[in-house]
């Protein structure tokens, strides 16, 4: 079995379905980004399969532990960190993660060694002695994610991991995620879409409670609207001629202005059976006399395939 397995999960509150039949497994080694707009029922997915929320129907496990039938022992292999995470104000962060070791019976020796190593991992060593209460955003964020490593679990559930950290704290905190991947099964929920191409190596969108796409970065990737255009900024706003002359070049689908800015516009070029080159679209609007200020491969984004998965379906 996966690490981690939802199966048909729904959850109701009233009239409201929350989560509708979602389904999925994550394995050892695999980072998955959970996807989704406001509202689309990422965290209280979450919460369910952590053992948090009990659900309407459907059932998870953790490392073949139900999360509701076997929550201890399910808990005792999942580090989670929800949303906001919380913790007790009024302790200081040594105390704090301390007692988090305790509670999940490491011995006073094996906290001491996994807190050391945690301190320098997360970078916690200049508030150890602070309470928890007086550190900023960023650090607080630190101190969950440091929670939920401390027993070294093999399954991580973070729910905006990042939020609150400065770029370099984003930088580093990813690079921490990528260095224990090859051990866990990681489920991270973010907004960050740049986030997800950098550390996640499969993708779960879901709105409304469902499941919409599920698949590598670079698979959805190629589903952008704009996949494999090229864009092409001329030194005038009336781009007729120009589209006219880039038109009948082979290769060449379609031709649709995308920004006119500054007395200059940007044209975007779909390719057709082939790609048509920079050189040949140079050339054909040189013949028609007109100066091309750049013409380069569009890159999708993770934004792009975002947009047009929640907001078509």
């Amino acid at each position: 079995m996966a690490l981690v397995e939802a199966r048909d999960l729904v959850k109701r509150f009233g009239s409201l379905t929350a989560v509708d039949g979602i389904s999925f497994a994550v394995e050892r080694g695999e980072v998955v980004g959970f996807l989704g707009p406001n509202g689309a029922g990422k965290s209280t997915a979450m919460r369910i399969i952590s053992g948090f929320l009990e659900p309407t129907s459907g059932e998870a496990w953790i490392d073949g532990h139900n999360s509701h039938g076997e929550p201890i022992a399910a808990r005792r292999r999942l580090g989670y960190l929800p949303e906001g995470a919380p913790a007790y104000a009024d302790m200081s962060v040594g105390a704090f993660l301390s007692f988090i070791a305790a509670m999940h019976g490491l011995t006073k020796p094996q906290a001491n060694e996994r807190l050391a190593e945690l301190i320098e991992r997360v970078h916690l060593a200049e508030v150890w002695n602070q309470r928890i209460d007086s550190l900023s955003k960023g650090f607080k964020r630190r101190v969950g994610i440091a929670q939920a490593l401390v027993h070294d679990p093999d399954v991580l559930i973070l729910d905006e991991p990042t939020d609150g950290l400065d770029p370099n704290q984003k930088y580093e905190m990813r690079a921490l995620i990528r260095a224990i991947a090859p051990h866990k099964a990681i489920v991270i929920s973010t907004h960050i879409l740049e986030e997800v191409e950098a550390v996640c190596g499969r993708v779960i969108i879901i709105a409304r409670g469902r499941i919409l796409a599920d698949a590598t970065p670079a698979a959805l990737l190629a589903l952008a609207p704009e996949a494999g255009s090229l864009a092409v900024t001329i030194a005038t706003g009336e781009p007729q001629r120009a589209i006219d002359a880039i038109s009948k070049e082979p290769n060449v689908a379609a031709v649709a202005v995308a920004e006119r800015l500054n007395g200059a516009t940007r044209l975007v070029v779909q390719p057709g059976q082939g790609r048509p080159s920079a050189t040949a679209l140079a050339g054909a609007l040189g013949r028609a006399d007109i100066a091309a200020d750049e013409i380069y491969l569009r890159r999708p984004t993770l934004d792009d395939v975002f947009r047009q998965i929640t907001t078509e379906r």
